[in-house]
């Protein structure tokens, strides 16, 4: 029900206000799934992760996904590899850039704009928000390190700013030790 909800939301946003010649009709951003705490550079998704990727694959299996953007970083990847195979479309992927995030969003901002098509971004924690900036979005806060349900759906228009929906995909995100609710 949740995939079939999705899809029309997303459907109906892309009727709503096609973008200008060569731009994406919508983008989808994500943060990674969760990962695990080991090792610390580059760790690959937890069992809970995994079952997240595979939620990934149930909301947008419909949805016209066409491309896909990942980091060079497993969990980037890991996310992304399940829905990527079933779709047969190889991730591009664009390196974090050794933590020069500024020049990362300009990157993945640019490799946004040459697509066509519903692009799927896999970004991270502090990316996902400056990327969504980057393209005329509102700058949304930093996503808590707990928080992995978010789905953006950012509908180009033209002379307008883009339109911006938040939805959530997969299990919801646990509240972190002391806190009342889940947060961003």
């Amino acid at each position: 029900m949740l995939r079939y909800t999705l899809l029309t939301v997303l459907c109906l946003l892309a009727l709503l206000a096609p973008p200008a010649w060569g731009q994406p009709t919508q983008v989808l951003l994500i943060r990674h799934a969760e990962r695990a705490a080991e090792p610390p550079g580059d760790p690959a998704l937890t069992a809970a992760g995994q079952l997240r990727a595979q939620a990934l694959v149930e909301a947008l299996r419909d949805a016209g996904v066409t491309a896909i953007i990942t980091t060079e970083f497993r969990r980037s990847a890991e996310t992304a590899a399940a829905l990527a195979q079933q779709l047969k479309l190889s991730p591009q992927v664009i390196a974090a850039r050794g933590g020069d995030t500024a020049s990362h969003v300009a990157a993945v901002a640019a490799a946004i704009r040459s697509q066509r098509g519903v692009v799927l971004v896999v970004g991270h924690s502090n990316t996902v928000p400056a990327i969504a900036a980057a393209l005329g979005a509102p700058r949304l806060p930093d996503f808590c390190e707990s928080s992995f349900s978010h789905l953006w759906v950012l509908t180009p228009q033209a002379e307008l700013a883009p339109h911006l929906l938040r939805l959530r995909y997969g299990l919801p995100d646990e509240a972190p030790a002391g806190a009342a609710a889940p947060c961003q």
